[in-house]
C-alpha cells in the first residue's frame, strides 16, 4: 500500500494482569520489534518498577478472587470497583476533568514510574503500541511519538486518558464505535480517535465463513434460524452443512482464576450429554496450574477419566504465548464460548454465541451489554441445569442465530484496521475495513 512507511515494525508493549492486554499484544508478534515487552516484567525494566507492578497486580487478583466470597468479598470488590467505575454514557458532556485515579497515575509518573520502556524506546524511532494505559501514557509523558494506544473493552474509565488531553499525542485505537465516543468525552481530539474494532488472531478471522458455515450446521441442526434468513446466511456465509454431530462448548477461566467454580455445575450437568456424545466440552485453564488441577480432580470426582481428550479436554499452558495460541486453534471447532463478560466477548466476531457468567467490575459491564445489545450472546441461565436449556436453544435455533449476530454485526478487521493506521504517512487517508 502506498500509505504504509517501508519498514512494518513497532514496539509492542503490553502488560501482564490476567490475559486481556496481552491478549490484544499478541496479534501483533509478528511486527513487534524485538519481541512483544511486557511493561512489568520485561528484563530492561527496572528493578524498582517491577516491585511496584506485582503489587498493583497482586491486589487486582487477589480481589477478582475474592468478589465471589460471600460478604466480605463482595464488599471488597465493590470498593475498589467504585475507584474504575464508568459512568453512563449519556447525557453526552464533558467528561475530560482527570479523576481522582487518574491524578494519581500522572503524579506517579511524573516521579518516574513506568520509564523503563520510553527510555528504551528511544533506541528506535518506530511506533510505540500499548495495549494498557499506563505504558502509553508514560511514553507520551515522555515525549515519544507515534504513541498508539489500543483499548481493550466496550468501554473505559477516565483513567485511560492523558490529564490534559488535548495537549496529548496519543492515538486511541476503540474496539466499539462507544468506546471511540467515550475518549471524545474525555478530551481526546477527534483525530487522535479511530474505531478499529479489537485485535482478533488473524488465523481465525481468515478461516470465520468456513468456520461458521460448519458451526451453524452443529447450532441449528433443524433449520429453525437457517429456514427465516436463507438468502442472508447463504450471502454471507455459504449454506450450512448437515450436521449431526456434537455441540462444543469451550469454558473458559479469567486470568485471576475467578469463577472456576462454575465449571463443577456445568460438568455435572453436561455429564450424561458428554458420555452418550452430544456435547463436548472444553475447560481453559490457561497458564492457571491452580486452575488445571481444580479442573482434574473435578474429572476424577465425577469419574469422566475415560473422557478426556475426548468428550472432555482442560486445555493448560506453561506460558501465555502457548496458551494464546492453543486456545486461538481451539475456537476452530468451538460452537458455544462461555466465559466472564471479558475482552473474549469481541471473539463473536468470529461467529461464536457468547455465555457469560456475571460480570466482574464496570468494564465488564458494559462487554456484557454491548454483546446482549448486538444479539449475539446470553448471560447464562442456572449452569447446573446447563444440559437443559443449552439443548433447548440449540433446537431452537437461537444459538445459531446468535453465532449469525455475532459474525455479520461485531467488527473482525481490528488487527489489520491497527496495523494500517500505526504504519500509514498520512492517517487522514487511511482505508479501514468494515
Amino acid at each position: 500500500m502506498s500509505d504504509l512507511v517501508p519498514d512494518r515494525r513497532a514496539w509492542v508493549v503490553t502488560v501482564d494482569m490476567g490475559y486481556g492486554h496481552q491478549r490484544a499484544a499478541f496479534p501483533f508478534r509478528d511486527i513487534a520489534h524485538e519481541r512483544i515487552i511486557t511493561a512489568n516484567g520485561d528484563k530492561v525494566v527496572e528493578p524498582g518498577e517491577r516491585r511496584l507492578w506485582r503489587r498493583f497486580q497482586y491486589w487486582y487478583e487477589f480481589l477478582s478472587r475474592l468478589s465471589g466470597v460471600p460478604w466480605v468479598g463482595g464488599f471488597l470488590w465493590r470498593a475498589y470497583d467504585r475507584l474504575q467505575r464508568i459512568s453512563p454514557i449519556y447525557p453526552f458532556r464533558d467528561l475530560s476533568k482527570p479523576t481522582l485515579g487518574s491524578l494519581f497515575l500522572h503524579r506517579m509518573i511524573k516521579r518516574n514510574f513506568a520509564r523503563s520502556l520510553p527510555e528504551y524506546a528511544r533506541t528506535k524511532d518506530i511506533p510505540f503500541v500499548a495495549t494498557f494505559f499506563v505504558p502509553a501514557l508514560a511514553a507520551d509523558h515522555a515525549g515519544l511519538k507515534n504513541v498508539f494506544c489500543v483499548v481493550t473493552d466496550a468501554d473505559i474509565n477516565r483513567i485511560w486518558v492523558a490529564e490534559k488531553p488535548r495537549r496529548s499525542n496519543i492515538v486511541y485505537l476503540a474496539p466499539t464505535e462507544q468506546s471511540r465516543r467515550r475518549l471524545f468525552q474525555y478530551g481526546v481530539p477527534a483525530d487522535n480517535l479511530y474505531f478499529t474494532g479489537f485485535p482478533l488472531p488473524q488465523e481465525n478471522v481468515d478461516a470465520a465463513r468456513a468456520d461458521l458455515a460448519a458451526r451453524l450446521g452443529r447450532l441449528d441442526p433443524r433449520r429453525a434460524f437457517y429456514r427465516h434468513f436463507r438468502e442472508t446466511v447463504d450471502r454471507e456465509v455459504g449454506p450450512p452443512p448437515e450436521s449431526r454431530g456434537p455441540i462444543e462448548v469451550t469454558y473458559a477461566v479469567g486470568g485471576a482464576g475467578a469463577q472456576k467454580d462454575v465449571a463443577a455445575r456445568i460438568v455435572r450437568s453436561l455429564k450424561p450429554f458428554i458420555l452418550d456424545g452430544r456435547f463436548r466440552l472444553n475447560l481453559v485453564a490457561g497458564t492457571r496450574f491452580e486452575v488445571r488441577n481444580y479442573f482434574m480432580e473435578l474429572i476424577r470426582s465425577l469419574e469422566l477419566e475415560g473422557q478426556l481428550d475426548r468428550g472432555i479436554r482442560v486445555l493448560f499452558c506453561m506460558d501465555k504465548p502457548d496458551y494464546f495460541a492453543r486456545f486461538n486453534a481451539l475456537l476452530r471447532g468451538t460452537d458455544v464460548l462461555w466465559t466472564k463478560p471479558s475482552e473474549l466477548v469481541f471473539y463473536t466476531a468470529l461467529g461464536l454465541p457468547i455465555l457469560m457468567t456475571p460480570p466482574l467490575g464496570s468494564h465488564e459491564e458494559f462487554n456484557r451489554d454491548w454483546v446482549l445489545k448486538m444479539g449475539a450472546g446470553f448471560m447464562q441461565e442456572d449452569p447446573a441445569l446447563a444440559a437443559e436449556w443449552l439443548w433447548e436453544w440449540r433446537e431452537t435455533g437461537i444459538l445459531g442465530e446468535a453465532a449469525f449476530h455475532g459474525f455479520l454485526k461485531a467488527p473482525r478487521h481490528g488487527t489489520e484496521n491497527i496495523k494500517r493506521i500505526i504504519f500509514a504517512e498520512d492517517r487522514s487517508r487511511v482505508e479501514l475495513l468494515a
